[in-house]
């Protein structure tokens, strides 16, 4: 049996600091959104189960038991997301080109960022760097 040939894939990602934090903030809004609607689908079985009064007491068992276990996985899910969460928060305290902060610091960001917030690093700071749209010489 001979190895498989595995193809040398090298992709190029370029994305600022702050573009990443963004997607992985977006990840975690999509993810809880999935988990909303598995448990919308969850409370809309529960209703089309409790319409029919034909079962016995081992189906409402069953049935408690299967939502139960959705419900555990779902909070479940909710904890990684609540940890993850707390990480990206971290890395956007720290981060260095401080999109956040309307102050005059334009390290690592476009300027299309900054203009989205209403705020253009060339005429709201003073320094030469900035007026040249160049990362901010001031701390």
């Amino acid at each position: 049996m001979s190895m498989p040939n595995i193809p040398n894939i090298t992709p190029i990602v370029s994305l600022k600091r702050c573009e990443t934090i963004d997607l992985l903030l977006s990840s975690i809004a999509l993810e809880e959104i999935g988990l909303s609607h598995i448990l919308n689908a969850e409370g809309e079985k529960l209703q089309a189960f409790l319409k029919n009064p034909h079962h016995c007491l081992k189906d409402y068992l069953k049935m408690n038991d299967s939502v139960n276990k959705t419900l555990r996985t779902i909070v479940k899910s909710q904890m990684l997301l609540q940890f993850k969460l707390e990480d990206v928060a971290a890395l956007d305290e720290s981060c260095d080109c401080m999109c956040k902060d309307k102050k005059h610091k334009n390290r690592g960001c476009s300027n299309n960022f900054y203009e989205e917030l209403g705020y253009h690093p060339s005429t709201d700071c003073n320094c030469k760097n900035c007026r040249e749209n160049k990362p901010c010489s001031e701390e």
